[in-house]
């Protein structure tokens, strides 16, 4: 398994794939199924926010880790006009009916860590994150296999 996905948005069908293939790489990192449902569902707004809002961008999924925990890094980027007001974005009811009603700021309650940087003309990146707690069996294992 990648440590590293890249997928790119540029059509509804797009988010099918992202989707999958941060179900699958939550899975090869030890996330619950329900852990895995709340990052598909945040990469599902996000990515659909570039379809809508932009047209094409880029989703890369990422594995990290420290010594307590696992995560699945989100990294949604596009080149489009860019968010005039982000802190008016991340209010609840700020943007339309597309999507599945949750927009940037349900992405954020479903994920642990969210940031979002736009600059108007130059594109947004939005990065987050859903952490993994290891448990001392998973800790063990991670000592040994780094010897």
């Amino acid at each position: 398994m990648r440590d590293e996905v890249r997928v790119t948005i540029g059509a509804d069908e797009d988010l099918v794939s992202a989707r999958a293939e941060a179900r699958a790489l939550a899975d090869h990192l030890g996330f619950s199924r329900t852990d895995a449902t709340l990052i598909a569902t945040a990469i599902s707004e996000i990515a659909r926010n570039i379809v809508v809002h932009v047209g094409t961008g880029e989703i890369v999924l990422r594995a990290i880790e420290d010594e307590r925990r696992r995560g699945l890094a989100v990294i949604a980027h596009d080149a489009g006009p860019g968010i005039r007001d982000v802190q008016a974005a991340l209010r609840d009811g700020y943007a339309g009916d597309s999507g599945l009603g949750l927009g940037l700021p349900g992405a954020r309650r479903l994920m642990d860590e969210f940031e979002i940087v736009s600059e108007p003309g130059c594109g947004t990146t939005v990065t987050m994150t859903k952490w993994h707690m290891l448990d001392e069996l998973e800790m063990l294992r991670e000592r040994r296999r780094r010897g």
